[in-house]
């Protein structure tokens, strides 16, 4: 890859890898020899906690922090142990950094640091990656290196509104602004341009681009200046182009999934210079999907910082004339939709912020799990491990929670539950129901307690960390929706749902998953809902049903068990549900959470609250005891409540096709995915299949394995099949000791014992009507005779089209030794 650098390691370290080896496992306290030469703890740390690099503040530190130069930094690192041989070939890669602009470099082994150099280390090996702990500080986000970060922190307050904010009712009269864009506007605000389709992510670092940070915003001429400011350059954060269009007017461009040109919904920004008594509207000009639930009243959320500071106050619903229309603005592509609305802000000079919904950073995700490790309590049952590292190189975290066992008895007998959130990342409802599942099962409640006896939890709190800390609303850095790829074997591409899908494979040859569940955001429906799957054998029928119902009990002015769906339909095979289904998890579930609200009870028509998102992460919780509950009585209810209600389906799904269907006795043969409609609810349910480059190394991949495995044989359906394939093989090595098949033929015709009837020729084998008979009393018959058994046979063939064979006739008489053959 690196001629020259190759060329003078030759020269200087005859077996690179193994000085490399040398110094990986030193570093990580896995080599013991010579323990003179390693680097003190004391040391280490204050390197660690004086390198911008593992810190995690509101600000990633000015250039004036950073270490200057690669060199020094090894030294610091491994002040004794490096060679001047090392520091030769530090040296030759920081010549040679340049060749990683070029396309087939691009190397997840050589990283870039925030000096835009090469540093040439190891990866960790996978059970060494670093876990949050009091010893060691955060590692602060890393983003594509071609995105520009702001260094201020971004902090918002918890608060549940004393008063139930309602949908906002249309008056009929809200205006619908006409799109003038740029030519009659003026620009206040635009991002560089930035990675869409056609381009990749080739690496990352902490703070994304390197130097100074540009003002996007426009300059102010005064105090008497009214223009607002924007802002996006943040955790989540998502704002393209700011267009003025009148004094108090805006036309807003949200940014496409980095790497894509698609997926307009997530909107994340900062507004600041505002004036109190204006009225300013937002039309936000390029969402992509057709419906929203802003047509039936949602409205968008403020966060005032003079309010969270003074009053306590954080997240509110606000918005005033809120319209979903139609962009006229036809590029003769694809139809762009606008979202308007407007508002007065509480306060002059205030910084306000405006979100689709109440975002929930990789940050706060690590200041939380960080909190749990510090607990003495917590961390006693709550085991925090890294599953891998993302695209981009953050920490994907996996929580194992259950209370330790008495013996290992006890704890093999413990069934599994597998929770995961944030696989799309401007879903950040799926965080909040996760939050409100983990303050449950790791509080001090006797039914937490019992759960933990009871369970193993595996938890995937974060699984596309790198989409949520760039603002993307469904893909990763790959520009594609991990919710699809939940079977690709491309892991260097997809790492954070190739290793979750091969620890629940690990998982499931240890014990049984009882329940699988993935939290989601809808755009178009209101209530929280769950897409299941539906199981064909009888033996389970409607039991994937049971826990919905449960659910909908538990939880009825939040969960719509009227909105669950359970088809399985061939775009969403991909899906987390439908893979880990197929992988033996009987209870298998996406879990729906609205960005809108409730429609049901007592929160009729009203918002949904952080606090209304964490108490659904606790009626899981509930759920799961009453489903697990030894006494099955309400699961027996469950049953019969939900014959009745399919019943009622589907009377109701005939009756509108004209047909009619006998419900007292041919019912429940019905498939029930045949009454059931699609689970379509976003703009992304189709695969757009892998970029160009990911493609043709599947491609390679797949011949790979096709050339390094043999095929698998096509299993055979039934008892009947097995056995004639084996008597099949028998019989071919019985042949092989005649000298003349015909011969053989003909020994076989000269015993007439074996036909009641020889005159009805409907029963010769060989002129059967049915081949497959005439094959499978061939085959037997021939054996029995190879065998010298023919006379053993003590009846003969029965009158009629069935076969003489003892795979169908029961009162065929045939020795033990012919079955054991």
């Amino acid at each position: 890859m690196f001629p020259a650098l190759e060329t003078h390691l030759k020269q200087t370290i005859p077996d690179p890898y193994e000085d490399f080896m040398y110094r990986h496992l030193q570093y990580y306290g896995y080599f013991k020899a010579q323990r003179g030469s390693l680097p003190n703890s004391a040391t280490h740390q204050h390197v660690r906690k004086n390198n911008p690099q593992y810190l995690l503040h509101g600000s990633l530190g000015g250039k004036d922090d950073l270490i200057p130069d690669t060199l020094q930094k090894e030294k610091l690192l491994w002040p004794t142990s490096l060679s001047s041989a090392v520091h030769r070939q530090i040296e030759a890669i920081n010549r040679d950094s340049h060749m990683l602009s070029l396309p087939h470099l691009r190397s997840r082994q050589l990283l870039y640091d925030e000096l835009d150099e090469v540093n040439p280390r190891l990866r960790e090996p996978q059970e060494l990656f670093s876990i949050l702990s009091t010893k060691r500080p955060l590692l602060a986000p890393r983003w594509p290196i071609e995105c520009e970060v702001i260094k201020e922190s971004i902090h918002h307050i918890e608060w549940a509104p004393p008063q139930p904010e309602y949908f906002y009712q249309p008056k009929g009269n809200e205006k619908v602004p006409e799109i003038v864009g740029e030519k009659k506007g003026t620009v206040v605000y635009q991002l560089d341009s930035v990675p869409t389709e056609g381009s990749y992510f080739t690496s990352s670092r902490v703070g994304g681009k390197q130097g100074i940070i540009k003002e996007l915003a426009v300059t102010l001429q005064g105090p008497e200046d009214n223009t607002l400011l924007f802002e996006s350059r943040f955790e989540c954060g998502n704002l393209q182009k700011a267009v003025r269009v009148d004094t108090y007017e805006y036309e807003l461009t949200l940014r496409t999934d980095l790497y894509t040109n698609r997926h307009t919904q997530w909107f994340y920004f900062r507004v600041q210079n505002t004036r109190k008594d204006a009225t300013y509207r937002f039309t936000i000009v390029n969402l992509l999907k057709p419906k929203s639930l802003y047509t039936v009243g949602m409205k968008p959320l403020l966060y005032s910082q003079m309010d969270a500071n003074t009053r306590n106050i954080g997240w509110r619903r606000e918005g005033n004339e809120i319209k979903y229309y139609k962009n006229n603005m036809d590029d003769g592509q694809q139809p762009f939709y606008c979202l308007t609305w407007t508002i007065q802000f509480p306060y002059d000079q205030d910084t306000c912020f405006f979100a689709h919904f109440y975002p929930y950073t990789y940050t706060d995700l690590q200041c939380y799990l960080l909190s749990v490790a510090n607990n003495p309590i917590q961390s006693q049952f709550c085991k925090l491990q890294t599953l891998c590292r993302s695209l981009a190189g953050n920490t994907v975290y996996l929580l194992t929670i259950t209370n330790p066992s008495q013996t290992p008895q006890e704890a093999a007998a413990k069934k599994a539950v597998v929770l995961s959130a944030r696989v799309h990342p401007g879903e950040s409802n799926g965080s909040w129901v996760m939050k409100g599942f983990l303050d449950f099962i790791l509080s001090n409640s006797p039914d937490a307690q019992l759960l933990r006896d009871i369970f193993v939890f595996k938890v995937l709190p974060m699984l596309n960390p790198d989409g949520v800390i760039v603002g993307n609303y469904r893909c990763s850095l790959a520009g594609r929706d991990l919710n699809r790829h939940y079977k690709t074997i491309l892991k260097e591409s997809f790492p954070c749902i190739w290793y979750t899908r091969n620890m629940i494979k690990r998982l499931l040859e240890e014990r049984e998953v009882l329940l699988y569940c993935d939290f989601h955001g809808h755009s178009r429906k209101n209530n929280t809902f769950l897409y299941g799957c539906n199981n064909n054998n009888r033996k389970y029928w409607l039991h994937e049903r049971v826990f919905p119902l449960m659910l909908s009990k538990n939880a009825p002015d939040k969960f719509s068990f009227h909105s669950c769906n359970f088809k399985v339909q061939k775009c969403k095979e991909g899906t987390g549900r439908v893979v880990m289904w197929r992988m033996g998890i009987l209870n298998s579930y996406t879990m729906e959470s609205t960005f809108g609200g409730s429609t049901l009870g007592s929160k009729r028509d009203t918002h949904f609250t952080i606090e209304d998102l964490k108490s659904l992460g606790y009626h899981v919780c509930d759920t799961l005891l009453d489903f697990c509950d030894p006494d099955q009585t309400k699961f027996t209810q469950c049953l019969a409540e939900l014959k009745e209600l399919l019943r009622q389906e589907i009377h109701k799904k005939f009756h509108e096709l004209g047909q009619d269907v006998d419900l007292e006795e041919s019912w429940s043969d019905i498939s029930l995915s045949d009454i059931e409609s699609s689970t379509s609810g976003s703009d992304s349910s189709l695969s757009d299949g892998l970029p160009v480059h990911l493609a043709n190394i599947a491609d390679e991949l797949t011949q790979k394995k096709k050339m390094f495995k043999k095929k698998k044989k096509k299993s055979l359906q039934t008892r009947k099949q097995r056995n004639e394939q084996y008597q099949k093989k028998n019989l071919m090595w019985k042949l092989k000791l005649t000298e003349d098949t015909s011969e053989f033929a003909s020994t076989l015709q000269k015993h007439p014992a074996f036909f009641k009837n020889s005159e009805n020729s409907s029963f010769l084998p060989m002129r059967n009507e049915n081949p497959r008979l005439n094959e499978v009393v061939f085959l037997f018959l021939t054996l029995c005779h190879t065998n010298s058994l023919t006379s053993q046979i003590s009846t003969s063939l029965p009158q009629g089209d069935k076969c003489s064979s003892h795979l169908c006739y029961p009162n065929l008489t045939v020795p033990l030794g012919a079955r054991k053959h």
